[in-house]
């Protein structure tokens, strides 16, 4: 009787280390992608600021409150479209030029119309406003919806006779790379990723902990990610 409890025992040790080993490598992947997410995140930065006349004026990243990026969003579809990505968003202290460690994002949502084949692109999202940047710390914002969304300017500065644009919550950018130019954005929803916050920096983080609260320590990529928003926001 005693060998068969010893037995379970310890079949129930190796069950319990084998899961332990398991979900420990599982989470080291999960955070490789996320290191991954967050590096292609200043990769697409990089790119749509590549060229000065084509890239978002430096001054409204100097008026911006916050940034969401979302490498590789996908729409496609034969009679309904959809979009789905992930990404990060960095919040902009304008007073001091300060960019808070990412938050994980994700965008999703649909739309409808005849639209034939798939289409991947990069987007880039200005929040303008502090009603835009509460709107993102709520559990789930619809974009055209709870946020008015507007194509936004391009070239080293925004000319005055663009202010009554400024007025806009959000400005969106995108760099295709598929067949089609840009994507719609009415109707789509961008809500937290709990679970990759939560894996990133090793513990239980809101987006509001994170983006404005200064709870998060950043990691290295994280804090690159932040150096390539301060290089941008500060260039003349």
């Amino acid at each position: 009787m005693k060998v068969k409890v010893i037995k379970m025992k310890t079949k129930s040790f190796f069950v319990t280390i084998l899961f332990s080993v398991s979900f420990l490598f599982t989470s080291l992947l999960y955070a490789g992608d996320l290191e991954d997410r967050v590096e292609n995140s200043i990769a697409v930065l990089n790119e749509i600021m590549k060229i000065p006349e084509k890239g978002i004026p430096t001054d409204l990243f100097d008026r911006c409150s916050a940034i969401a990026i979302f490498p590789h969003v996908v729409k496609g579809g034969f009679i309904f479209g959809g979009r789905f990505g992930r990404g990060v968003i960095s919040v902009h202290d304008k007073k001091t030029g300060k960019w808070s460690p990412p938050a994980f994002f994700t965008l999703g949502g649909g739309s409808y119309g005849f639209q034939v084949g798939v289409q991947a692109i990069d987007l880039v999202l200005l929040i303008m406003t502090k009603r835009g940047l509460e709107g993102l710390l709520k559990s789930k914002v619809t974009l055209g919806g709870d946020l008015g969304v507007a194509a936004g300017p391009v070239g080293r500065r925004t000319e005055a006779g663009i202010d009554i644009l400024l007025k806009a919550e959000i400005f969106s950018y995108s760099r295709a790379k598929g067949i089609f130019a840009g994507i719609s954005l009415e109707g789509a929803t961008i809500f937290q990723d709990k679970d990759a916050n939560r894996a990133f920096y090793g513990k239980e983080l809101s987006a509001q902990e994170i983006l404005l609260e200064g709870k998060a320590k950043p990691p290295l990529i994280a804090q690159t990610l932040i150096n390539t928003l301060i290089k941008y926001s500060s260039r003349k």
